[in-house]
């Protein structure tokens, strides 16, 4: 599987060199989004990425910075499959799963694209959503996605779902972790025997706070991406990595935009 950073930064006001937090990962002629802040689709189609050849899209919880970019990518999808060959086999009857906490915000997504596109209804494109929980969410040609519930958005009421999650996402024999917002740094836990790369947030925890906890509590994993990076990490980067390194080694690096990892 391929990962491409399209976001790596926190809800803060506009940063040069980056956007709120998403990434893709292409397996098997399909690609699948993780979260979807501004700007991704423009990344992703202005990298080459196939967006006609998205399979699922994964909203870890319903924050702006996470989800801002949703309404774009649908509407871009709906007009990229009006300008293609209408014989296509890989358009018709296309079924698009889109994962997201909280079904009311997908229903308003929809009803913005419908006043755009007056023929949203009758497409090729039929979208799917599904209001997920905790275990495995998505199986499917070798791609497996597990979600976990989280603290970010606390704790539900009245029988309420869970808001926020954390993925494991496995693929080939290889695993890594996103952690999505978190509540604390432990959240994480029960997605772990080992990974390849995980990816945890700096939006709300400093650098050290989260190197320390995953050295303290003997986490295993190759590579450890900071990302979802805050004014304090985008502020002095090189210090903030130092800091990481000082605890983890060289495993540590900042996320930056644009990266690409091969698993």
């Amino acid at each position: 599987m391929k990962i491409t950073i399209l976001g790596s930064c926190a809800g803060t006001e506009p940063m040069p060199g980056r956007h709120h937090s998403s990434f893709t990962i292409e397996h098997n002629d399909s690609l699948f989004w993780i979260d979807a802040g501004e700007g991704c689709t423009y990344t992703a189609h202005l990298r080459g990425l196939d967006l006609l050849s998205t399979r699922a899209i994964f909203i870890s919880h319903p924050h702006i910075d996470h989800i801002e970019g949703l309404p774009h990518l649908i509407s871009i999808l709906e007009k990229l499959n009006s300008r293609a060959d209408p014989t296509s086999t890989v358009l018709t009857g296309k079924t698009i799963d889109v994962y997201i906490p909280d079904l009311e915000v997908w229903e308003a997504i929809e009803k913005m694209n419908k006043y755009t596109f007056p023929a949203y209804d009758n497409n090729n494109i039929e979208y799917k959503p599904t209001c997920y929980k905790d275990g495995v969410i998505f199986d499917e040609k070798g791609l497996k996605i597990t979600a976990l519930h989280n603290l970010h958005m606390g704790k539900p009421v009245n029988g309420e779902p869970w808001l926020s999650y954390s993925y494991r996402i496995e693929a080939n024999g290889k695993c890594f972790v996103y952690s999505g917002d978190l509540g604390g740094p432990e959240d994480v836990d029960p997605l772990f025997d080992s990974c390849d790369l995980l990816f945890m947030e700096a939006g709300h925890f400093q650098v050290d706070k989260v190197c320390r906890y995953l050295k303290d509590a003997g986490k295993s994993f190759n590579q450890l991406g900071i990302i979802h990076n805050g004014r304090e990490v985008l502020a002095d980067p090189q210090g903030e990595l130092q800091k990481g390194r000082d605890i983890l080694g060289d495993k540590v690096f900042i996320s930056e935009d644009g990266m690409v990892f091969d698993l």
